[in-house]
């Protein structure tokens, strides 16, 4: 078979012929359709992922959309220690997929459940997120972070905060469910003091930047709060800004902030994959939308550092 191979942390993925997988058992060889090219992919690919073992080759690719030997279509997370979805087949645990209804599109599929799940996930799964609270999407001009405004206000978000850096995606967030809007560029204090400003009492921060933004944004949200008993969950999904920070201690009991993280490891895999049905419904019917680009598998390492347009994820297309 073909598939995406990368033998170089240092460089992109070739397409290349690759063993077809063998399945053990409780694995099922399924021919894929479509792979997201995800920044969780990225960080794989390049060996940074907390996830890394450092092994190569490896074929990247953390999920997608593919057809059982049966015909029927799935949407699959791939096992930990299974090789990539970036292929024309690879191995699938069937407790990791969920079924696709006639309709769905394998390429809005494989685009936009990876970037939703972090947030459908985090919001029902990691917080007890309630209809009327409101949240901070910090990050919010990514793919993921618009995917997050939508599904705030889908989940009954009655404000959604939504913080970022590009002007021309925060123009859309409006039109996604924002109700406040906060440019993070130019100068990181006064971006963090605009940020405590509009989401001084916000119940639930969903971060995609950590690093530096979200040091400084934590006092600046605390310092303004009403009540500052009042909990604020700090949900850490992405690290788009870098993977640190420095938080003074008297942060922690000046305020009732309770900070924790939503990814692989601090979720189940079960729990992770029983939220997905729900979510594939709310794609297939339109309630939340995403842009994809799909290409040819063939054009991976050309396409893996090519520019996009704002908003549009790459999907690898493996099979008709």
């Amino acid at each position: 078979m073909h598939a995406a191979v990368v033998r170089s942390f240092d460089r992109p993925p070739r397409y290349e012929e690759f063993a077809t997988p063998d399945p053990a058992e409780g694995q099922v060889l399924v021919e894929v359709l479509a792979a997201g090219l995800h920044p969780r992919v990225r960080s794989g690919a390049n060996g940074t992922h907390y996830t890394s073992d450092g092994h190569l080759p490896l074929v990247p690719g953390v999920d997608g959309v593919g057809r059982l030997p049966d015909g029927r279509r799935v949407y699959f997370v791939a096992d930990d220690d299974a090789p990539g979805t970036m292929a024309e087949r690879t191995l699938l645990d069937p407790r990791r997929a969920v079924p696709l209804p006639p309709d769905a599109d394998p390429v809005i599929v494989a685009a936009a459940m990876n970037p939703a799940m972090s947030s459908w996930v985090a919001l029902r799964r990691r917080v007890s997120f309630q209809p009327g609270q409101s949240v901070l999407v910090l990050g919010a001009t990514g793919n993921a972070g618009q995917m997050a405004v939508q599904i705030a206000r889908h989940l009954g978000a009655a404000d959604v905060v939504a913080a970022g850096r590009d002007p021309r995606r925060l123009d859309l967030l409006p039109g996604l469910g924002a109700t406040r809007v906060v440019s993070l560029a130019g100068d990181p204090d006064l971006a963090a003091e605009r940020v405590g400003e509009a989401a001084a009492d916000v119940d639930v921060v969903i971060d995609y930047t950590w690093g530096h933004p979200t040091q400084l944004a934590i006092p600046a949200v605390l310092s303004r709060r009403t009540e500052r008993s009042a909990p604020l969950d700090w949900i850490q999904i992405g690290s788009m800004a870098g993977p640190d920070i420095t938080l003074p201690s008297f942060v922690l009991r000046a305020a009732n902030l309770r900070i924790m993280g939503s990814g692989q490891g601090s979720l189940t895999a079960a729990g992770i994959v029983a939220e997905l049905p729900s979510l594939v419904r709310e794609l297939t019917a339109g309630t939340l939308t995403a842009a994809a680009l799909p290409l040819p598998l063939s054009q991976v390492e050309q396409a893996w550092t090519a520019p996009t347009e704002p908003g549009s994820r790459v999907v690898f297309t493996t099979s008709a």
